[in-house]
């Protein structure tokens, strides 16, 4: 048997919801370690932890190794094979091309040719000029694979090149036909 509410007396509360209690207890839980795992995670980024985010500085628009020859006999019988690369710096501060290699030869050389119809000279290394453009070919500014092995069945040959700022870059240069980038 339940009392009846004397007269003048203030009706009983409303007894509260379990629920809502139970539910934001509940999800103040999560919402704490995720607001921690966050703030520890900004502070580990600000602090150099997760490393950095280089900018992409050095971009190819060509990258081809003609075929020596068009016979297996006639290209082994040439010594050397050229290349054909378009480099451009598109960050504001100059580079230089190194050095480079490749696993079809041992040695790859840098060289810069005097003139139009001058020797070519083995050099130490290549500038790229800050927003500017390097362009490689047998007729000027190269890189040269000494004493390669045959290639010219590949399609491709994997080229990297290291630059004294950008590090090294490799690229899959394109095999040509004879004197064709």
């Amino acid at each position: 048997m339940t009392a009846a509410p004397a007269a003048g007396s203030a009706p009983p509360a409303a007894p509260p919801r379990p629920g809502l209690a139970s539910l934001a207890a509940a999800g103040a839980a999560p919402l704490i370690c995720a607001a921690a795992l966050t703030a520890l995670l900004s502070a580990w980024v600000a602090t150099g932890g997760a490393g950095t985010i280089t900018r992409v500085r050095i971009q190819f628009s060509l990258a081809a190794v003609p075929m020596r020859a068009y016979t297996a006999q006639a290209a082994a019988a040439r010594n050397a094979a050229a290349t054909y690369l378009t480099i451009r710096n598109l960050s504001a501060a100059p580079d230089e091309l190194v050095a480079a290699r490749s696993p079809i030869c041992r040695r790859v050389v840098l060289t810069r040719r005097a003139g139009a119809s001058g020797s070519s000279a083995v050099v130490p290394g290549l500038a790229v000029p800050a927003r500017g453009t390097l362009t490689l070919s047998p007729f000027g500014d190269d890189v040269v694979l000494t004493a390669p092995a045959p290639f010219e069945s590949d399609m491709t040959i994997p080229l990297t090149l290291t630059f004294r700022h950008a590090g090294e870059v490799t690229v899959q240069a394109a095999v040509t036909a004879p004197g064709v980038p």
